[in-house]
């Protein structure tokens, strides 16, 4: 297997085999560089604060933008992925001509999408998890009388990676809007947002962008701006946001109507940062040697892993048969991952080198029956 020579340089230095980029990506080296700006001009330059945070999340959303091949006014911060699916669901909830509008996605999707959806006035439907979601013939035979599609690229219990475009031109055939999730894709799958078939695409940079917490994002087509009117506002949902009118409220003319109250700043620093260190590398470099490593990981397991083994339906996480007494043991040997439905998530990242694969597997062999 071959090294990316910069498989080391771009993150902080860590102990043992680190392989939960699936949960929180490590950080990248200059983080607290990057925080502590938003911070000095808190402490030194006070009166001017405001401009100087609202340039970082400006900063935040052309770094975002540049990555998914978007235009920065169709990005929206947001707190999380739960954040941005309420407000876009709310706001297209106005739009339909029904009560309760439907909803459909997996049972495979986060639980958050699911709690989301149940409180946000929807009739939910479900592919159950024994259905082939990976079919867009599956999300055809439900999408009857649907508005709402909500598509998770990639299943994070599952490591597979499923058709978001061809789901998304069957939602729009059946007269269904379709909302894509991303947590567990964007850094590691490459997106071009400019060939999309989504109207909407939600994302975190916690994960996979070795961006920390309280990051999250929306993006809306560009044709969908206008059309929503999201119930979730603030002053900086607002055209102007230092207006200061009481009595006169516009939505800003892009996607920043979905953003809401005074902003969160220290997390789009970070976020920021990392993005623009992991985006020089280049998601498909990224991507390469993340599945360059699960090949590895196939061919000496073979069926003990159980996510997928076709490289067109995997995702960044290959998925080996485990139980939590497993974490455990890996941990002990400085290895790093986590459990979900008998199965270990493993999740290479450029940090993540030949020699780490092989200790990984010597380990996973020598497990006791």
């Amino acid at each position: 297997m071959t090294e990316p020579e910069i498989f080391t340089d771009p993150f902080a230095h860590r102990e043992g085999t680190y392989l939960l980029s699936h949960s929180v990506g490590l950080p990248v080296r200059g983080m607290r560089e990057a925080v502590g700006g938003a911070l000095d001009v808190w402490e030194h330059d006070t009166a001017a604060v405001w401009s100087q945070w609202l340039s970082i999340i400006d900063r935040f959303r052309t770094s975002l933008a540049h990555l998914l091949g978007a235009d920065a006014s169709s990005i929206c911060p947001q707190s999380n992925v739960s954040s941005g699916l309420t407000k876009i669901l709310g706001a297209l909830r106005k739009t339909f001509d029904v009560d309760r509008p439907v909803v459909l996605l997996t049972e495979d999707a986060f639980p958050s999408v699911g709690y989301v959806c149940e409180h946000a006035g929807y009739d939910v439907r479900f592919i159950d998890i024994d259905e082939d979601a990976l079919d867009p013939a599956t999300w055809q035979r439900h999408l009857t009388n649907v508005d709402v599609a909500i598509v998770t690229q990639v299943h994070s219990n599952t490591g597979e990676l499923l058709p978001v475009d061809a789901i998304a031109e069957v939602a729009r055939a059946a007269g269904a809007l379709s909302i894509v999730d991303t947590a567990q894709s964007v850094g590691i799958i490459p997106i071009d947002v400019s060939n999309a078939r989504a109207d909407f695409i939600v994302g975190s940079c916690v994960k996979w962008l070795s961006g920390g917490p309280g990051a999250g994002w929306l993006w809306a087509r560009p044709n969908m701006i206008d059309r929503c009117e999201p119930d979730d506002v603030g002053w900086f949902s607002h055209d102007d946001p230092f207006e200061f009118d009481i009595h006169e409220f516009r939505y800003a003319d892009d996607a920043l109507r979905f953003w809401g109250g005074t902003p969160t700043v220290l997390p789009y620093a970070a976020a920021r940062h990392s993005i623009d260190v992991i985006a020089k590398v280049g998601i498909t470099a990224v991507h390469e040697h993340n599945q360059q490593q699960i090949d590895a990981l196939i061919g000496a397991l073979g069926h003990l892993v159980v996510s997928p083994h076709d490289p067109r339906v995997r995702s960044g996480t290959c998925i080996v048969t485990g139980t939590d007494n497993d974490v455990t043991r890996l941990a002990d040997a400085g290895i790093f991952v986590d459990a979900r439905r008998g199965g270990l998530r493993i999740s290479p990242h450029l940090h993540t080198t030949s020699d780490d694969i092989e200790h990984t597997i010597a380990e996973l062999r020598t497990r006791p029956s």
